[in-house]
């Protein structure tokens, strides 16, 4: 079961292996850092997801400004990832073993050229990566195929890092066999001085199977008998039991693409990758509840996504040079629940 503790600065070798901040934790902005923190802080280099374009992340931008972070966006177009239809040329592809290059070459070098523009910004200190969904993976793939000397810190919000298990009856690896390379043949997370990966995972919805499922059967809350109520209270009977329908079959469908991605339905994600999978062994590893997977579709305040305002202020601290795990007394003894 999950205890309530104070969050501690952990060995560099030693990160805590999940660490859940409670859906009250997320939505209340921290204390903007101090000048001197700011002056320390590293350019960031944002990686664009899978369908994403770079205009997506100026918000996010703006938000890293207010912290004094400078960043700059991998431009990408949502037309161009039409470009990775060049894989199903490559037998590979057909075989599950498909590899990030030649295919992926043309984002690689948009991120490429994303890092030299921050190296003019960054006067000597060294660059942070933050890669949104396949924009995580998709760094990993860039720091081993160019180099990893000029990056301090890998953070991914949402990112699938991991294939699909083989042999599951209606799983299907989306990827094509490119996570497989990833974690076969990419350097693994390390959470040291030198390098530090950081994985930021979502709680916005549970899934279900499509058989069976935790979520109460509607039909359980209709009155029946002696106990039928008054007309108006069963109109709001059956608009709540019509809404526990609606929920119900969301989250079967969001369980049908959880098990896609992490071969089990009934987990916790947000509402495209679910939390095991945007999770990395070696890393430190975070849970925020309440957040959504995309800019597109979120909401700051009813659906906020990894870059709303209220959600980056529980990561960027791990952005501000020499105060990563704090940047103010309130977020280094923030309340958390860690799973033991």
């Amino acid at each position: 079961m999950a205890t309530a503790l104070f969050m501690q600065l952990p060995p560099p070798e030693q990160p805590p292996r999940i660490v859940v901040l409670s859906s009250s934790k997320v939505g209340r902005r921290s204390a903007l850092p101090t000048a001197s923190a700011c002056n320390a802080s590293r350019p960031a280099v944002i990686l664009p997801g899978l369908g994403n374009n770079s205009e997506d992340y100026q918000p996010l931008q703006l938000t890293l400004k207010e912290y004094g972070v400078p960043s700059v966006v991998a431009k990408v177009s949502r037309i161009d990832w039409l470009r990775n239809a060049a894989g199903l040329l490559d037998p590979n592809y057909w075989k599950g073993t498909l590899r990030p290059r030649p295919v992926l070459d043309w984002y690689l070098k948009r991120v490429d050229d994303a890092v030299q523009e921050a190296m003019q910004l960054a006067q000597g200190k060294t660059l942070s990566l933050v890669g949104h969904s396949a924009g995580g993976w998709l760094a990993r793939v860039y720091m081993e195929e160019f180099g990893m000397s000029e990056i301090s810190l890998l953070l991914t919000l949402g990112t699938p890092h991991t294939p699909p298990p083989k042999g599951l009856l209606g799983v299907i690896d989306q990827t094509r066999g490119l996570l497989d390379y990833v974690e076969n043949c990419c350097a693994k997370a390390v959470y040291s001085q030198e390098l530090k990966y950081v994985c930021i995972a979502g709680r916005y919805i549970k899934g279900s199977r499509i058989i069976g499922n935790s979520y109460e059967n509607p039909e359980n809350m209709i009155p029946s008998g002696e106990d039928q109520p008054l007309a108006g209270a069963t109109t709001v009977s059956r608009m709540a039991m019509s809404t526990s329908r609606t929920t119900a079959l969301r989250a079967r469908f969001i369980g049908q693409s959880y098990k896609q991605v992490c071969g089990l339905a009934d987990v916790w994600g947000d509402g495209v990758v679910p939390e095991v999978s945007a999770h990395l062994e070696g890393a430190l590893n975070i849970s925020l509840d309440g957040v959504y997977h995309s800019p597109l579709g979120s909401d700051d305040l009813t659906r906020p996504w990894y870059g709303s305002p209220s959600v980056v202020d529980k990561w960027v601290n791990h952005l501000l040079h020499d105060l990563q795990l704090h940047h103010d007394a309130s977020t280094s003894r923030a309340a958390v629940d860690a799973y033991p």
